[in-house]
């Protein structure tokens, strides 16, 4: 008899805007980040001075910050800051800004990608949205995204509006990774796009080699789709899905609801996976890899694996950070997928 195996498809997500309220917090991946658990490399040392700077900023924001930690950041403590953390793909900047988050106490701060703000702005409305972020001393925006105009100037407000209210913010983006060192090309688009905040804004770089270790395209050989569905069998909370099936499901899905879509999920096998054409089809499975990092959600790729998953015309294009990113994150997944099931061989 042939049993069904179970299905991300078959999963539709109720997300109440409660809960979008509630998740504003640094993802489980990053649970336990804090500026301790950072390994900066001697190598480049940008990014101990960026965490020096943090550990200030910090102290100055905690409300518990007494005695030898006020003197430490001296007369910038309490004070309003703005910081933008500049550099390429896996230096840790999404790593750093959790721990900044963590440090200020996540009672006090709210933390989130930037897809995740203007998806709380759709939910809530602006105005909501402003109130319920104005009870924070801080508000984090990973992955700042520069690539959709009426986004960008949606959320250019929303930061103006929240400094304006003394709230303090800190926000990351990238530079891509051919970029050869010269970051200021991220950091001088973001100041651009945020226009009139840009004078607020403090930049950080953080220089480094991506510590996933991944090429663009992560390269590593594909699983064969028995392998995938053996590996899946069996095993608590592991899902398997066709890759075409799953593409045509998160069209029905809002982006908003990806993360609520693997609540359950320990392990996702995809068979048939294959280089992706559409490009709305493309920029969804970026957001589903991003909550997938998240989540640490181990995944197996059946098909040809992630060889040309996006083409060099998408990963030259507008939203190529996007993809440059999910590839890095991907090839991570897929080496914890393998290694998951190479251990209970």
């Amino acid at each position: 008899m042939t049993v069904s195996l179970p299905h991300l498809t078959d999963v539709r997500p109720n997300v109440p805007v409660e809960r979008l309220l509630a998740d504003l917090v640094p993802p489980r991946h990053f649970a336990a980040a804090s500026f301790g658990s950072y390994r900066a490399d001697p190598v480049h040392p940008s990014q101990q001075a960026t965490v020096d700077r943090l550990v200030e900023v910090a102290a100055g924001l905690s409300a518990s910050s007494t005695g030898w930690l006020k003197r430490l950041v001296g007369a910038r403590s309490g004070s309003q800051v703005a910081i933008y953390l500049d550099g390429g793909f896996g230096v840790g900047k999404t790593h750093l800004l959790a721990s900044l988050a963590h440090a200020v106490g996540t009672e006090a701060s709210a933390y989130g990608t930037f897809v995740e703000y203007t998806n709380l702005v759709g939910a809530l409305g602006f105005a909501k949205t402003v109130e319920a972020l104005s009870t924070k001393r801080l508000v984090c925006i990973d992955e700042f995204e520069l690539d959709d105009p009426g986004d960008t100037v949606l959320m250019s407000r929303l930061l103006r509006e929240l400094a304006d209210r003394g709230i303090s913010l800190a926000a990351t983006s990238n530079t891509l990774p051919d970029s050869l060192g010269e970051g200021r090309f991220a950091a001088d688009d973001f100041l651009r796009e945020i226009q009139a905040m840009s004078a607020r804004f403090e930049v950080l770089r953080v220089d480094g080699e991506d510590y996933r270790h991944r090429t663009l395209v992560a390269g590593a050989s594909s699983v064969s789709d028995s392998a995938v569905a053996d590996a899946v069998r069996g095993r608590p909370g592991a899902l398997i899905d066709d890759f075409d099936e799953l593409l045509s499901h998160l069209s029905h899905v809002h982006p908003s609801r990806y993360g609520a879509l693997l609540d359950t999920v320990t392990l996702l096998g995809l068979t048939g996976v294959h280089p992706v054409s559409d490009q709305s089809a493309a920029l969804r499975l970026v957001v589903l890899v991003d909550r997938l990092y998240d989540r640490d959600v181990p995944v197996l790729l059946g098909g040809s694996g992630e060889a040309d998953l996006f083409s060099d015309e998408m990963r030259a294009g507008g939203y190529r950070k996007k993809y440059y990113r999910a590839l890095s994150r991907l090839g991570s997944l897929a080496a914890d997928g393998r290694e998951l099931v190479e251990q209970a061989v």
